[in-house]
């Protein structure tokens, strides 16, 4: 008898020193330490990737600690940080998918000349892209979001009029797409990653750069040019796509009530999230250009014309060379097309 009471006793000990060792294990946190180039100020560190990480952090009851590392701090170049969130270097990048040329073909058509505008509306539009005709491209990790900027513009020393004024302008590109544009607008394309624009203007490495307004303040670039051109119509002449990447294993190591946490908060509505910030940044951007009085060039309907024009053999290149890759380009741009007019509405 006393034997059984015994072995009760430790039963139940043994029962609560489990319960207390899953009590334990619940309560601990996770810490996932999140990568990228911009400075803290930029718009979407501040205005998308930190409140993203408060979210996750209040939605997980505490249990998920997200540590933000701008600027490069951990290391590396912007070119790399995708790779680091697929090597597991770090758990979360977010970075620029033009960095990589020839990597992401598929997805770059959001890339095309006068493609997109609004950057809410393009960002749902590729996110839906992606899941239906580029999951192949981000099988090495989880996908978090992509999403694009707003409309991209020139920001340059001299005042760009008309496309003559910009012949043999030095013109930072940020991706092979946008570098052959510029070729074929009589610019001469100087390829870098965002950050490395201030150094090149004050340098004079470079005449001016191809970026959208929401980043020109965190750059300083409406301190260093004073000129800027728009084009008529709801389309910019350009733009760039991001990822927000998460590694594999670091997903795939939480418990499943984390990882509905992060699944939550993946895919359209924080992709649209994404374009909103870079909306907003746009609308400062601008009127931080206007405040300092910059010249504003407007180019009229018959002179974006010519621009388009111009530059449409841009497509016509990345179709014939996606299709030596066994992709129809011509059916993924008027498949892009659709999607981002039917987020339009």
């Amino acid at each position: 008898m006393n034997f059984l009471k015994r072995r009760a006793a430790l039963t139940a000990l043994g029962a609560a020193a489990l319960a207390t060792v899953a009590g334990s294990a619940m309560a601990q946190t996770v810490t996932l330490r999140l990568h990228q180039m911009l400075p803290p100020q930029a718009t979407i560190p501040a205005k998308a990737l930190v409140p993203w990480a408060q979210k996750i952090e209040a939605e997980s009851g505490g249990k998920i600690k997200v540590q933000l590392f701008h600027a490069m701090q951990l290391g590396g170049a912007p070119p790399q940080l995708f790779d680091q969130a697929r090597d597991g270097v770090v758990d979360f990048t977010w970075t620029v998918l033009g960095y990589t040329p020839g990597r992401f073909p598929k997805t770059e058509v959001f890339e095309l000349p006068f493609m997109s505008g609004n950057a809410e509306a393009s960002s749902r539009a590729i996110q839906e892209y992606v899941e239906k005709f580029a999951a192949d491209e981000f099988k090495d990790v989880k996908l978090i979001a992509v999403h694009t900027h707003g409309p991209g513009l020139f920001h340059t020393k001299t005042p760009v009029t008309g496309l003559e004024s910009l012949r043999g302008m030095k013109v930072r590109g940020g991706s092979r797409i946008i570098s052959n544009m510029l070729t074929k607008l009589g610019a001469t394309p100087v390829g870098m990653p965002v950050p490395a624009v201030t150094d090149a203007l004050s340098k004079g490495t470079i005449d001016g750069t191809t970026i959208p307004w929401e980043v020109t303040p965190s750059l300083k670039v409406t301190e260093l040019v004073r000129n800027h051109t728009t084009f008529a119509g709801k389309e910019g002449l350009y733009t760039q796509t991001f990822a927000f990447s998460m590694n594999k294993a670091s997903y795939d190591k939480l418990p499943p009530d984390l990882k509905a946490v992060i699944d939550k908060n993946s895919g359209i509505e924080t992709a649209a999230m994404f374009g909103r910030a870079m909306d907003e940044g746009d609308k400062l951007g601008r009127q931080i250009a206007e405040r300092a009085k910059n010249n504003i060039v407007a180019l009229d309907v018959a002179e974006t014309q010519r621009w388009r024009r111009t530059a449409a053999s841009v497509e016509t290149d990345w179709i014939n060379e996606v299709k030596g890759k066994g992709i129809d380009g011509a059916k993924l741009a008027a498949e892009a097309r659709a999607l981002i007019e039917k987020h339009s509405k």
